[in-house]
Order: structure tokens, then sequence, then C-alpha cells
């Protein structure tokens, strides 16, 4: 299951069953920089019992980790 969200890319994945987890990237693929380091993607989250909390999870982590001013969306701005 795949989700955009405000310049992102959530992809949530089953790691072991019933085991859901969510992987954030940049819509556009460029890296995310945090703390001066480059990630390509990140996997955040517990294990969720369903894909939708997962992303839900990961929408939120993009909002409290101030990841949302790297977001593809605001390439342009």
């Amino acid at each position: 299951m795949a989700f955009l969200y405000d310049g992102f890319d959530i992809e949530s994945f089953e790691a072991g069953k019933g085991l859901w987890h969510a992987r954030i990237r940049r819509a556009d693929r460029e890296p995310l920089v945090i703390d001066g380091i480059a990630f390509t993607a990140l996997d955040v989250g517990f294990a969720w019992t369903d894909p939708e909390a997962a992303i839900d999870h990961a929408k939120s982590h993009i909002d409290r980790c101030g990841l949302r001013s790297q977001g593809a969306s605001h390439a342009g701005h």
C-alpha cells in the first residue's frame, strides 16, 4: 500500500505476519537530510496491525519531526 503525503511517498509493508511498518521517501527521490546525514528512505513505526495505521503513524512522524520542509511539494517555493 502506498500513499502520497505533502511531498512524500509513504509505503506500508508487512515485516512478519500482521506486523505493518511504513517507509518514507521524498516523492522527487532526493535524499532526506537529518542532522547532516542523507537517507534515501526512512523506515518508521511500530508493528501495527494494519497498513493504514502504519501510514497514519508515518504521516504524524513527518509532521512531528520537521520533515515537511523537505517534501518535494515545497521544492518550487
